[in-house]
């Protein structure tokens, strides 16, 4: 006779498989193949040092403050770059925040290092109690918290009552199982991408359904979830912050789909939802990369039109001037001579009528224009040169 588990009598949804991927709307498998192309794109995308620097602290920053905001922490990203790069110190009124912020930085850039190297992390139940113990590192909690290990009392959030406390050491061993088995496997390429978002999403929501810990399961589950999309080989570092930002940016519907997917004792609303978050998260860092893609091209076509200009001194001011000022945005003239320290110096000593000259030049040369309250430069012409296609507009 085999012996029946608590948790089968309390939450029977706790199933182990993953039925509810074959329901998944024809519309979010088409979402699921965008997201492919884009993030085959995006891997496949050459950088800048400098892009690729910050692209990859840009995403980490927003996965961080994501993972700790949700819960409730307010610090924000100027703030949380400051504690990446050791400039912030937030006052002590704050500092568990600080503290919760750092703990998830370096979680994630530990997770980042070791997948770069080439090491091949098992997900397992000791690493989710290990990533339960680094985001708990230091902070003050209850008495019956004790970061890193598995609770021994029963927990509820909101209306809802997690897992009991004697089965969460076997549910634990039962994810990482399955988690890591078959069923998140497949010969055909396009069929794992999805399986492998499926997976990330499945564990993010088992772990907040088995809810083990006394204190910070959500985070230690998006980490979790961190692990499987950036491991995978399919997804690039950037794109495996997206789903914590998702859940962050729409807070209000991320609990309701939590609490949906327990009543209804099934994970596609959950699964659906957190798709569309992560095709809308890779579109806007496909953006990013345009945009910078723009910046080059201008650069680029900056460099080449003064190129056929003998050099001097009056060439080089003048090209400084038009690659500092910013793209898209109305430069006042009395700002011009200060955009960067660069120009500044050209102009430190010059007559009140040089900048007046320079700027003539650069409009007959066609890389900046006038408009009202200022100057704009003419990088927004680089879209001309895109392959040409019908428009959709009446």
């Amino acid at each position: 006779m085999s012996l029946v588990r608590h948790y089968e009598e309390t939450h029977p949804w706790i199933t182990f498989e993953a039925t509810d991927v074959n329901s998944v709307l024809p519309r979010q498998w088409m979402l699921l193949g965008e997201a492919q192309s884009k993030c085959e794109h995006l891997a496949g995308t050459p950088l800048q040092p400098r892009l690729a620097h910050e692209l990859y602290t840009v995403t980490l920053i927003k996965g961080a403050l994501a993972t700790t905001a949700i819960e409730g922490n307010t610090l924000n990203e100027e703030q949380a770059r400051g504690i990446l790069n050791g400039t912030y110190k937030a006052p002590a009124s704050r500092q568990y925040q600080e503290q919760e912020v750092r703990n998830v930085l370096d979680a994630l850039e530990g997770l980042h290092r070791r997948i770069m190297d080439g090491e091949n992390i098992q997900l397992n139940k000791d690493l989710i109690l290990d990533f339960n113990r680094q985001v708990l590192k230091g902070l003050d909690v209850d008495d019956d918290v004790i970061p890193g290990e598995i609770r021994t009392h029963s927990v509820a959030v909101a209306s809802y009552r997690s897992a009991p406390a004697e089965d969460c050491a076997y549910l634990l061993d039962r994810l990482s199982q399955w988690l890591n088995g078959p069923t998140f496997i497949h010969e055909d390429p396009e069929i794992q991408f999805a399986l492998i978002v499926a997976k990330a999403v499945y564990a993010h929501l088992y772990l907040a359904w088995i809810h083990p810990f006394g204190d910070g399961n959500g985070r230690t589950a998006r980490l979790v979830e961190f692990l499987i999309l950036a491991s995978c080989g399919l997804v690039p570092m950037p794109g495996a912050h997206l789903l914590s930002n998702h859940y962050n940016l729409t807070r209000p519907r991320y609990y309701q789909e939590l609490a949906r997917a327990s009543e209804a004792q099934d994970a596609i609303g959950f699964l659906n939802y957190a798709i569309e978050g992560f095709i809308d998260g890779i579109r806007e860092v496909i953006d990013m990369v345009r945009e910078q893609q723009i910046l080059i091209a201008w650069i680029n076509f900056v460099h080449e039109n003064f190129a056929s200009q003998p050099t001097s001194r009056a060439t080089e001011r003048q090209r400084s001037l038009v690659l500092a000022m910013p793209i898209g945005v109305t430069v006042p003239r009395s700002e011009m001579e200060g955009l960067t320290p660069k120009v500044a110096k050209f102009y430190a000593n010059a007559g009140p009528r040089m900048l007046s000259r320079d700027l003539n030049h650069l409009e007959k040369m066609g890389l900046i224009r006038s408009v009202f309250g200022g100057y704009e430069n003419q990088a927004q012409s680089m879209l001309a040169f895109r392959p040409p296609m019908a428009s959709t507009e009446p």
